[in-house]
């Protein structure tokens, strides 16, 4: 199960405690009380495991290291080690109003500060305050409730109506496994492939009203927010070319006008499921231009391919 949407609350470490002590040579009496050390960062580091979010399933609280106190004798506590989470690459992080976006796998994005450790005694000490009995405690680390919104980062998306062959697809073009049946929301979760250095992504099956929250919602529709290019397929089996292209374009508007922007290939999926008469026909009817396909085509899976291989070279 895919987990792209979560809350969690981090924390940062504390900082450590400065110390009272005192030198107990003969000869060197006087403050020796070290200060304590700084608490640990907490950064969210990008990967590109899309259920990076699952560590956060049953664990919703994230504290980093607290700094340690410090000592007589002039030590100081070590610092708290900071935190590296995994997140996905696409992760929104909301923190109130701010949004942070995990856009680039490795690079360590600051997500709360440790706080300062205290001064010990030593720093302290004055030519009027040779035995100074005070520290200061150690400054509490930054501390979030935070929303993770994970919106993928994919070159094409594959969209389309449930049932119109998407995953069947991408298990021919790529390595990736989605499972792969004859009927509705087989697809509950996005799946993910990888064409040469092409991200193809089966974004599940939209249906009309899915905006709105019927079917499977809304959940999914972000997923296409970040996609370059989209391959809009819409099976041979169905009555209406038109009607079904016309659905998923409305969904798409009714979440975010700027989806009927992207660059869009139209696909006529299972043309081994009807007789070319029939499937003539009904590409009459509709006259858009689309690319015919069957998995059991060489030379349409072919087609596709050039159609890859030329987005490739562009990229």
């Amino acid at each position: 199960m895919l987990i792209d949407e979560v809350k969690i609350k981090v924390k940062a470490g504390d900082g450590g405690q400065g110390a009272v002590a005192f030198d107990r040579n003969k000869f060197a009496q006087g403050p020796a009380g070290g200060s304590g050390g700084k608490g640990g960062d907490l950064y969210f580091v990008g990967v590109s495991d899309l259920s990076a979010l699952k560590q956060f399933r049953f664990k919703k609280e994230i504290n980093a290291e607290n700094g340690n106190n410090g000592k007589g004798s002039f030590c100081d506590g070590p610092s708290g080690k900071d935190l590296f989470i995994k997140i996905p690459i696409g992760t929104v992080v909301h923190c109130g109003n701010k949004k942070i976006e995990i856009v680039k796998i490795g690079e360590p994005v600051l997500i709360a500060k440790g706080g300062l450790g205290g001064k010990g005694n030593f720093l302290f000490r004055s030519s009027r305050n040779t035995t100074p009995m005070q520290s200061q405690p150690g400054l509490p680390g930054e501390q979030f409730d935070l929303k993770l919104e994970l919106k993928m980062i994919a070159d094409i998306g594959f969209i389309g109506l449930p049932n119109v062959g998407k995953s069947s697809l991408l298990k021919e073009l790529t390595s990736a496994t989605p499972k792969v049946a004859n009927y509705p929301f087989t697809t509950l979760e996005p799946h993910l492939g990888v064409y040469y250095d092409l991200i193809l992504a089966d974004i599940p099956g939209l249906i009309e009203g899915a905006s709105e929250g019927k079917g499977l919602g809304d959940k999914f529709l972000r997923h296409i927010e970040r996609t370059k290019i989209l391959f809009h397929f819409i099976s041979a089996e169905s009555d209406d070319f038109k009607r079904d292209y016309e659905t998923i374009r409305k969904e798409l508007e009714d979440y975010n006008t700027e989806l009927l922007d992207k660059e869009e290939y139209v696909f006529i999926s299972k043309i081994d499921a009807v007789s070319d008469k029939d499937l003539k026909e009904k590409k009459k009817r509709w006259r858009k231009k689309a690319t015919l396909i069957s998995i059991y085509d060489y030379e349409s899976i072919e087609e596709v391919k050039k159609i890859l291989n030329k987005i490739m070279e562009e990229k």
